[in-house]
């Protein structure tokens, strides 16, 4: 009986995975191994994987990480604040793999979310970076690529922020416009020309001075709004009011962008889509809520601007189906979801683009790690190497 061969597990330095060691430059912290393999597969977002929560499989999008090393001891399983975020990126952009991520996200397109500017300086920054590194393009040309079936030119990237508080007027724009970069601002319509803050900054607010409900436990504040998000929307509704009944003091007022800023952004370069009425959670919507919340903002939309606007963004970023029936149904065009990945240059779903979760006070160097996709990849291999 003849003895069966062995394959050999070598590879030769050619191989599309190779194995690399990346060694952070805090004091302490351990060497982690990972393998990278290039791979060509996109993300399937019909399953439902990919949305918002950081869920999915790590080979789908641009690049697979495995990893053969242990996560630092204490070192937090989740997302951690910005700080330690720009900390990572410090050491994740002199990788030996950051070269063959920016090569291969040449080719992707990076769509950028942001929730307003609060560093005017970071954000001019990151528009430098944005000039000399890519291509930034407009709503339209995306639109004009899914139309005509036409790729958009090597590493193109469209500028976006969802919610469109007042310094996209007051800060994005300015920046924006001095270095002729279009981007485009996706509203909540029922907070257009109040004074009222957005749903998540009250209740947050309403719970640190007493406000209590009866669906929420006495849980630290910090966990109120994934408590909020995690229930079906009539209970949201009925906490936030009872919240408010209870509270011992009012939310201070919030000045919301008014109907002719709507008007004077679209005249800058910042084109406006549709974020719904009040941005629930569609996924824990009804069908009639999630029809409303998209059909009552397009009518509002469509009288302010009068034109009806092509572009959606899905509250809390993860895409629902019943919703894109609806868009459809209006004649929308794009669709963005808040998946941190990067997309083909050609959109195979226009009502489901992927997009980059940016701020406006990430530093340059982590800027480029999210731009190459490789901080978003290390974030997903991240989340399945401690679930």
């Amino acid at each position: 009986m003849s003895t069966p061969r062995t394959r050999s597990t070598s590879r030769s330095p050619s191989s599309p995975t190779k194995a690399i060691a990346l060694a952070s430059t805090r004091p302490g912290a351990s060497v982690r191994t990972l393998s990278a393999t290039a791979g060509g597969c996109a993300p399937d977002r019909r399953s439902g994987a990919g949305r918002g929560d950081g869920r999915g499989d790590v080979n789908r999008g641009d690049v697979t990480l495995t990893t053969t090393g242990r996560r630092d001891p204490g070192s937090p399983a989740g997302p951690t604040g910005a700080c330690h975020q720009d900390a990572r990126g410090e050491w994740l952009r002199f990788a030996p793999v950051q070269p063959l991520f920016r090569a291969r996200a040449a080719q992707r397109l990076a769509v950028l979310a942001y929730h307003g500017v609060t560093d005017h300086r970071s954000f001019g920054a990151q528009l430098d970076r944005l000039r000399r590194l890519a291509t930034p393009v407009s709503l339209n040309a995306v639109l004009q690529a899914v139309t005509e079936r036409r790729p958009l030119p090597p590493r193109s990237v469209l500028v976006t922020f969802d919610d469109a508080d007042r310094s996209v007027l007051t800060h994005a724009l300015p920046a924006l416009d001095a270095r002729r970069i279009p981007a485009t601002a996706f509203v909540i319509s029922e907070l257009i020309g109040t004074e009222r803050p957005f749903w998540w900054h009250e209740a947050d607010f309403l719970a640190r001075h007493g406000g209590r409900a009866r669906s929420l436990d006495c849980g630290h504040p910090s966990q109120l709004l994934r408590r909020l998000k995690a229930m079906p929307d009539p209970d949201r509704r009925r906490s936030l009011h009872e919240l408010r009944v209870s509270a011992d003091r009012r939310p201070p007022r919030q000045e919301q962008l008014t109907p002719a800023d709507l008007l004077a952004l679209r005249d800058g370069g910042v084109a406006i889509g549709n974020h719904t009425q009040g941005h629930p959670c569609l996924g824990r919507c009804d069908d009639d809520t999630v029809r409303s919340e998209i059909t009552g903002a397009h009518e509002a939309l469509t009288r302010w601007l009068g034109e009806p606007p092509i572009a959606f963004a899905y509250p809390d970023g993860g895409h629902d189906p019943r919703a894109e029936t609806v868009l459809q149904e209006l004649g929308y065009r794009l669709g963005f979801l808040s998946d941190h990945r990067l997309g083909p240059r050609l959109p195979d779903h226009p009502l489901q683009i992927s997009r980059l979760q940016v701020d406006s006070t990430t530093s340059t160097r982590r800027f480029d790690t999210i731009l190459s996709g490789l901080e978003p990849a290390y974030r997903r291999w991240r989340r399945q190497a401690v679930a």
